[in-house]
């Protein structure tokens, strides 16, 4: 994994270029795209902002908003990442998702200082 790949990952987030984020984060990770929806399946109130369907490998978001917002988007790519293709099932925690997420904002947030030390926090 190149050094700078988490921060490139949340910067397309960021500009809304999504589909291509998920392509970068499904090559380095050796598993298939997931398909990125608009809307939450039946079911889902709007108490979630995104949704991961292991039976069609879909990432549902709630509004084109969510599209920007890289915790959402990397949370439920976790739940991708995790689940196994055999039984289709989510694999991995909310809160392990949660961390995967953090994780990668952590480091781009580290990236803008550098690229910008003079910023305060």
């Amino acid at each position: 994994m190149q050094a700078n790949f988490k921060p490139a990952v949340v910067w397309l987030i960021l500009n809304k270029q999504t589909e291509e984020a998920l392509e970068l984060l499904a090559k380095n990770y050796k598993v298939n795209t997931p398909k990125l929806k608009i809307g939450l399946p039946k079911g889902h109130k709007n108490k979630v902002y995104g949704t991961y369907s292991a039976k069609n490998q879909t990432i549902s978001l709630l509004n084109s908003d969510m599209l920007g917002n890289p915790f959402v988007v990397l949370h439920e790519f976790y739940h991708h990442l995790r689940t196994k293709s055999v039984d289709k099932q989510h694999k991995g925690t909310e809160r392990n998702a949660d961390k995967f997420a953090i994780e990668f904002l952590r480091e781009y947030e580290a990236a803008a200082k550098k690229a910008n030390p003079q910023s305060s926090s």
